[in-house]
């Protein structure tokens, strides 16, 4: 396993309640990153999205990690638009679509280098296998429509 994979790993598997390695920020961060994130700053969006759907700093919240996402992705974010394949994929903040956990880990894999790219793929790999045909060609027609689009209405 690679070293990176490993400590990705360590990582993840840290407690993130009271006493957590990295305790959960303070009134004061949230409210620093909302005001970012309500300006339009796409990374701010992102990790936005990340505390709602961890509940860090702020009630876990899949419905408003769903919108913060999305904000960030149609800004062009890759790994928001990842973040938000994977809700599409597992049906959290709203539906269930794997033609748009497709389209949108399908965009996130055309702007990431290295593993990112490779677990991407991977994961576009994994949704596309409980697909249809169809879905899957409209999947990557609306890739295509919104990468034309530079984001913006997918």
């Amino acid at each position: 396993m690679h070293i990176v994979a490993t400590i990705l790993l360590m990582f993840l598997a840290l407690p993130a309640g009271p006493g957590a390695a990295f305790p959960p920020p303070d009134s004061n961060h949230v409210d620093a990153l909302q005001a970012k994130a309500k300006q339009g700053e796409a990374e701010a969006q992102n990790n936005l999205g990340e505390w709602y759907a961890k509940g860090r700093g702020v009630q876990q919240d899949y419905a408003q990690a769903r919108a913060w996402y999305e904000k960030a992705a149609t800004q062009g974010h890759p790994l928001a638009q990842n973040n938000l394949a994977e809700l599409y994929f597992a049906g959290l903040g709203g539906p269930q679509d794997y033609v748009r956990a497709y389209m949108w880990v399908t965009l996130a894999a055309g702007h990431m280098q290295g593993e990112e790219k490779k677990q991407a793929e991977e994961n576009r790999d994994d949704v596309a296998q409980r697909m249809t045909p169809a879905q899957i060609t409209e999947a990557k027609r609306l890739s295509e429509q919104c990468r034309s689009k530079k984001f913006k209405s997918c």
